[in-house]
């Protein structure tokens, strides 16, 4: 019996050590292959852990982010029918760039009219400068014949006292001495009129004096209202305040345009900047000037940069309309969301596709406090 099975086995070879043999090959060739990918998973399990440990634990995000804008209301200063309409849709503006131009004829002659006032009190004025001036030499004259008047008086009381002791002795008659002390009274009187007329011109200067004050008042009154006719008249072209997009265009030329009333919405794309929502939770590292990666999803595929500008004073709910009164009723813990501004630094290729509203996925690298925080507390020890 035994021969036979030796023979079949030595005539039927696969049937020997060699199936053996490949069947212990199947099992440790899987054995390798396990083996790797878990040496793999291990070593990428490690690298992860590796990179949440040094970068991952500090990166603070959240979705709750868009871009915005300082975006301006365009309304004009004073009322008219709206002449012309210089822009479009959606057109890049300057600074200082007319958008808008209102009827101004009735500005236009209401300037007019106050630069004809102008000139009227500025008539006034110079009429009244010449009175004062004249005044001045009415006085001068009135000071003249003061003077000769009182040397005038001088000289007949002097021939008065000259010619007594000549009529006490009869060297001269009474009615000499008569005459002499008649012409030191007509002197006298002569010189007290004139005092009197100088004072008289003295007091019109006064008068004179208040008489151009009052000119000269009414002058400004003219020219500050001529100042706001100017104004009116070049509010009637209203210019953008800064540089920007228009959006939001709602001017048609012939409508009835009242101060404050919208025409258009001017948004500034040239000074985007980012709000991003963090949880209470994440911001007790955020630091201004910590740096700021960007996804932005108008922009797959390419990340931006920025900076982070500063943090709220307060959490949004602090700001609402209609803010939470937690002393009241039942308390439920709501997690709160602090408002983060965030500075975009912007390429000019991204700048096309950016407006206000986007979403973003924003992530924040607070590792720089924590490396101060530590560069602090060596610099304390080795103190």
């Amino acid at each position: 019996m035994s021969a036979p099975h030796s023979a079949a086995s030595a005539a039927n070879p696969a049937a020997g050590f060699p199936p053996s043999h490949a069947s212990a090959t199947k099992p440790s060739r899987r054995r390798r292959i396990l083996m790797t990918a878990g040496i793999v998973l291990l070593v990428g399990g490690l690298a992860a852990a590796t990179h949440w440990w040094r970068v991952g634990r500090f990166i603070e995000s959240t979705d709750d982010a868009y871009i915005q804008a300082d975006s301006v209301t365009v309304a004009p200063k004073v009322s008219g029918y709206v002449a012309e309409v210089f822009v479009r849709d959606n057109q890049q503006v300057a600074a200082g760039q007319a958008l808008v131009r209102l009827d101004n004829r009735q500005y236009q002659a209401a300037y007019d009219e106050a630069e004809a006032n102008v000139a009227s009190r500025q008539a006034d004025v110079a009429r009244a400068e010449a009175d004062l001036a004249q005044q001045k030499a009415r006085i001068a004259q009135a000071g003249a014949e003061v003077d000769g008047a009182r040397a005038n008086a001088r000289y007949a009381a002097s021939q008065v006292e000259r010619y007594a002791p000549l009529v006490k002795s009869g060297a001269e008659t009474e009615e000499r001495t008569a005459e002499l002390r008649n012409a030191q009274t007509r002197a006298t009187t002569t010189l007290t009129a004139n005092e009197a007329a100088l004072r008289v011109e003295q007091s019109q200067t006064v008068t004179l004096q208040a008489r151009l004050q009052q000119a000269r008042a009414q002058l400004e009154v003219a020219e500050a209202s001529a100042r706001q006719s100017k104004l009116n008249l070049e509010d009637a072209v209203v210019r953008a305040t800064t540089a920007g997009r228009v959006a939001d265009k709602g001017v048609r030329v012939g409508q009835f345009a009242q101060p404050g009333t919208r025409l258009l919405t001017e948004v500034p794309v040239q000074d985007l900047y980012l709000t991003a929502n963090f949880k209470e939770t994440q911001v007790g590292r955020m630091r201004a000037g910590q740096p700021v990666t960007l996804h932005v999803d108008a922009l797959p595929g390419e990340d931006l940069h920025g900076v982070v500008d500063s943090l709220s004073p307060g959490t949004g709910s602090q700001f609402a309309l209609l803010p939470a009164q937690n002393a009241t009723g039942n308390f439920t813990k709501i997690v709160q969301r602090v408002p983060v501004r965030i500075h975009v630094d912007v390429t000019p290729e991204a700048r096309a596709v950016l407006m206000p509203g986007l979403s973003v996925v924003v992530d924040v690298d607070t590792r720089h406090k924590e490396g101060a925080a530590a560069q602090a507390a060596t610099g304390a020890s080795h103190g």
